[in-house]
């Protein structure tokens, strides 16, 4: 059932905030990008205003005649084109001589304003362009182009053109007016395409969080599918994906610790009481009653045994038992308990041997390997007959070290095993004096699985067992030899 939100969680939920920040960062990037394209389309106009006046200066130099301080224009009244040009030019137009006196002008340029002398003799005497914006009483803006000009006697002469820029304006106001005018329409639709994006994006985190809501101890197999972008969320979601499993694995141990306990616990406990009642109700010597505690004595160590061995697996399983790995040759440990398993083997007439290929160099918890091999060894003589043999092999290997027990005993079938380290799990068929807690193979699969290294089991019916297990190859250890200390000197 999914969960209501209440009045104000809009406006406080990551979807409205990335729309919010989407929207802000949209409107300042329009807005940069409104002012941007506007000084470029205003400096576009202004080079090509400057270009169009240095055509008509280089005209006006052409048609322009100035003879005893007469302004004149000559053309050929027959061309149309030089016709317009020269009415053009005529419309803003100054001459004035090397001492700043005006010689002609039109109504347009005398409108600007003058000339000041001193501006006039800064550009005779420096030879250099006059590039100006001057308005007119009414307001509107030229562009005025001057520069020297000299006649066919070398005098030399201030003459300035001009053209209006009032078009220039208009296109700029008419842009800045439709873009800002559009500005709002943008910033809405873009506002609403990322309200759109902002919610697929973060669809993924709801699904996430209504699946939390929907988990209990009963359905912890939910998992929530990946998107396929290998992204964020998709790490989001396999890291939720990831805790589930590990949560599922937690409960289901527990669950199995708990299914074990009750079904180990359930025979000692049942034989324990019998043995009580035995003792209760139909002894009649004291040797009966000694007999039925004996028995019972017996059951409770079993018990205790049953709950010790659980509880150091449940430890070794949830990670809670710390490994304290040290450097060491395995043939050195197989060796030890080859010889400590030699009296046992020749009660129970079978032969154990060792085949070793030093050095085979190890990093790994002593006392876990110990374990291990300890656990193989008692295994292989329990269940090999009379005559049999149990031989242990290390050998160093690719990058890593392999040890092998192998006996002539029984063997298993196919069929049972993949369940041979299963706890509690016993082969069926066993004799019910060979039977013991069902936990030695679970510890030797833990302890290789937590030395991060394998283990493989072949076995045929009637042929034996061959138990292989490689751990990683560690660097051998250096002898650290002390440095004896030099004797001091009296003085």
């Amino acid at each position: 059932m999914r969960r209501k939100r209440g009045p104000t969680s809009l406006f406080r939920g990551l979807r409205f905030r990335l729309t919010i920040t989407n929207a802000i960062f949209l409107i300042g990037l329009l807005v940069a990008l409104g002012f941007f394209f506007r000084g470029v389309l205003s400096r576009i106009l202004e080079t090509q205003m400057r270009e169009v006046l240095e055509e008509e200066w280089g005209a006006a130099k052409s048609y322009l005649v100035i003879h005893r301080r007469t302004v004149d224009w000559q053309w050929d009244h027959t061309d149309p084109e030089e016709t317009a040009a020269v009415q053009r030019i005529q419309l803003v137009f100054f001459v004035a001589d090397a001492g700043g006196r005006k010689l002609a002008s039109s109504p347009v340029y005398d409108s600007l304003g003058r000339h000041t002398p001193e501006e006039i003799q800064r550009v005779l005497t420096k030879k250099e362009q006059l590039w100006q914006i001057r308005t007119t009483s009414d307001g509107e803006p030229y562009q005025v182009r001057g520069g020297i000009f000299i006649d066919d006697n070398d005098q030399t002469f201030f003459v300035a053109i001009g053209r209006s820029l009032a078009d220039n304006r208009s296109t700029l106001r008419i842009f800045t007016k439709d873009y800002f005018s559009l500005l709002p329409i943008l910033i809405l639709s873009g506002s609403l395409l990322g309200w759109f994006m902002s919610g697929r994006a973060i669809s993924p985190v709801h699904e996430l969080a209504e699946t939390a809501g929907l988990i209990s101890s009963t359905n912890l197999s939910l998992r929530i599918p990946r998107r396929g972008s290998g992204d964020e969320l998709d790490h989001l979601i396999d890291t939720f994906n990831n805790m589930m499993e590990r949560l599922e694995q937690g409960f289901r141990m527990t669950r199995q610790f708990s299914t074990d306990v009750s079904h180990e616990l359930r025979t000692p406990l049942t034989a324990i009481r019998g043995q009580i009642e035995v003792a209760l109700f139909t002894a009649q010597t004291k040797e009966q009653y000694r007999e039925a505690m004996l028995n019972a004595l017996e059951d409770v160590e079993r018990l205790s045994r049953t709950i010790r061995a659980m509880l150091l697996l449940s430890q070794a399983e949830s990670g809670q038992l710390v490994l304290q790995k040290e450097t060491f040759d395995l043939c050195d440990v197989a060796e030890d308990f080859v010889g400590q398993f030699q009296i046992p083997a020749e009660e129970a007439h079978l032969k154990i041997s060792q085949e070793l290929t030093r050095p085979a160099w190890v990093e790994a918890d002593r006392v876990q390997i110990d374990r291990l091999i300890s656990n193989l060894l008692t295994n292989s003589l329990k269940y090999t007959a009379a005559g049999g043999t149990v031989v242990v092999r290390v050998r160093p290997g690719e990058d890593s070290v392999v040890l092998e027990v192998e006996d002539s005993g029984s063997g298993i079938e196919r069929e049972y095993l993949p369940h041979i380290f299963d706890r509690f799990y016993r082969v069926p068929g066993s004799s019910k004096d060979k039977q013991g807690l069902g936990l030695g193979l679970s510890f030797v699969a833990w302890i290789v699985k937590a030395h991060d290294g394998t283990i493989d089991v072949q076995s045929e019916k009637g042929r034996g067992t061959l138990f292989h297990i490689t751990l990683p190859e560690a660097a051998p250890a250096v002898a650290v030899i002390p440095v004896a200390e030099s004797p001091a000197v009296a003085d």
